[in-house]
């Protein structure tokens, strides 16, 4: 947006004509004392037309310009101020094997959440955001951050056993999660764990003990199951044997007692359309709430004004005491 500090000059605008005309008067004095004729001869020449024109609306145009630098026209930019605190959460994926299962049409259980995490990122404002993979062990993929492109491509780049560890470690997930939420100064901190499966592998088998480690650094656990009900197939890629299937393995009851004990809630999903539907939820529950604080830059243009002018002038100056000095 630009505008004028002092407007009110651009009341003298209408001067700008008289100033010019008085200033061209003045170099026509000095150069009839010089030896220039006061009245032009009748042959027109090109200087001449020139000596008629130039001098004064050159005058009038960088007076102008001057008039416009006086009024101090600037750029103002307008931004928001972040909250100091926000709300740190770390995702946990579960990326073993059996997330390559077909029940989430027309994804796959990893492409779902996948999916669905990242139009959560995407809604997400002034909000750190971090990435957890798990599957037999836990990696962090992403620290906290508001770089959410960042995570974006972390999630996108996702892919089944990752980890190159079989079974799934619900536990060390938990606790690889929490070590990276513990130092955080938000006031709201939250874990959002997605799995199909059940706690079978890992350093912490105690998913108890690791849920009450998130509630003594006041972190909550939102779990998501991410399973259809009865069994699931998955393709192979071998033309002997194209697809496989596997039984429902959730462990519905673990899931549901860490999220009671950190004062999170479960979710079940059995289809694309229910995930998402979850993460839109967790969105809603888990948002800073705060009054957005607005600033205003504000940058001076003046001197594109002021330099033309002064060029001009200089300009002008220049040819009246060489160009238009004498007339042919």
């Amino acid at each position: 947006m630009n505008l004028f500090k002092h407007p009110w000059m651009l009341l003298l605008m209408p001067l700008a004509g008289l100033l010019a005309g008085f200033a061209r008067a003045q170099s026509a004095r000095r150069l009839s004392s010089a030896g220039m004729p006061a009245e032009m001869p009748a042959l027109r020449t090109l200087r001449t037309r020139l000596f008629a024109i130039v001098p004064f609306w050159g005058r009038v145009l960088a007076i102008m310009l001057v008039i416009f630098a006086l009024a101090r026209p600037q750029k103002a930019s307008r931004g928001e101020v972040p909250p100091a605190e926000g709300i740190d959460i770390m995702l946990a994926l579960d990326t073993s094997y059996s997330m390559a299962a077909e029940d989430f049409h027309p994804y796959n259980r990893l492409e779902a959440a996948k999916k669905a995490a990242a139009d959560f990122v995407k809604r997400r404002k002034n909000d750190r955001i971090g990435l957890t993979v798990f599957g037999g062990a836990a990696l962090l993929a992403c620290p906290l951050t508001l770089d959410y492109q960042s995570v974006l491509e972390m999630l996108e780049t996702s892919a089944l056993n990752m980890t190159r560890a079989d079974g799934t470690a619900i536990g060390d997930a938990i606790v690889t999660a929490v070590n990276h939420l513990r130092e955080s100064k938000a006031k709201s901190k939250a874990i959002v764990l997605l799995t199909d499966g059940r706690s079978n592998t890992g350093l912490v088998t105690d998913l108890n003990l690791a849920a009450k480690t998130a509630q003594a650094y006041d972190i909550k656990i939102y779990t998501i199951g991410t399973a259809g009900k009865g069994r699931a197939q998955i393709s192979t890629g071998d033309p002997m044997q194209p697809v496989i299937f596997i039984d429902e393995d959730l462990d519905e009851p673990a899931l549901r007692e860490i999220a009671g004990l950190t004062g999170g809630e479960f979710y079940r999903a059995k289809n694309y359309a229910e995930l998402n539907n979850i993460y839109a939820k967790i969105d809603s529950l888990e948002r800073t709430r705060f009054n957005a604080k607005t600033f205003t830059n504000y940058s001076d243009l003046y001197l594109y004004f002021l330099a033309p002018a002064l060029a001009l002038l200089a300009l002008l100056l220049l040819l009246e005491r060489t160009y238009f000095r004498t007339v042919p």
